[in-house]
């Protein structure tokens, strides 16, 4: 599974895994299933984003606005301001196999979390 993330400017490791735990323990789902975590490239530089990943295990990819933007995401989002149609929701789906959300988007604190399979 994945988990796509959109996060405000700054965010710190402890914001990015708190909201990891909490999206996981509310889906009912085990930091062992997740296979990656996706965000957009222009997060490639949230040194809390990419700590968070190295700290869990889990590799962090970071989509071109391409990519994000062949998918309609259910969800309205803020990245429209960047041009995308969302972060979170699009990145799951990216990288997923099946292309299904099982946890839409849903924000925690600073970072937006989305599940897909």
């Amino acid at each position: 599974m994945i988990i796509g993330i959109g996060t405000r400017r700054g965010i710190t490791k402890e914001e990015v895994i708190e909201a990891i735990k909490q999206a996981l323990d509310e889906s009912g789902l085990g930091l062992e299933e997740i296979t990656a975590l996706a965000s957009a490239k222009l997060k490639e530089n949230e040194q809390g984003l990419l700590e968070a990943g190295k700290l869990l295990g889990i590799p962090v990819d970071f989509l071109p606005d391409e990519t994000l933007n062949s998918y309609n995401p259910p969800s309205a989002s803020k990245a429209s301001r960047f041009g995308l149609k969302g972060v979170a929701e699009p990145a799951a789906l990216a990288l997923s196999e099946e292309k299904q959300l099982i946890c839409r988007k849903k924000i925690y604190g600073r970072v937006t979390i989305a599940i897909a399979r």
